[in-house]
């Protein structure tokens, strides 16, 4: 499996969920492959968003630092 944007990531379980809204009997094997492609979705989701915070620590700090060494 390719690596997604978070967007793409979102979009994806989006679309896994309104699978599941139209489904009047959910086919169990079918159910479970999606219940897969969702958790890995939200596995890479948190990496990403884990990943992000991390740059906007990093920013904050750059920038922090930057107005301290200012004054």
């Amino acid at each position: 499996m390719t690596k997604n944007t978070l967007k793409e990531s979102l979009k994806k379980l989006k679309g896994i969920i309104a699978w599941f809204d139209q489904q009047e009997e959910v086919d169990v094997e079918a159910g479970l492959e999606k219940v897969k492609e969702g958790a890995q979705l939200i596995k890479e989701s948190r990496a990403e968003l884990k990943n992000l915070e991390n740059e906007f620590e990093k920013v904050k700090k750059d920038l922090a630092d930057e107005a301290g060494s200012e004054e």
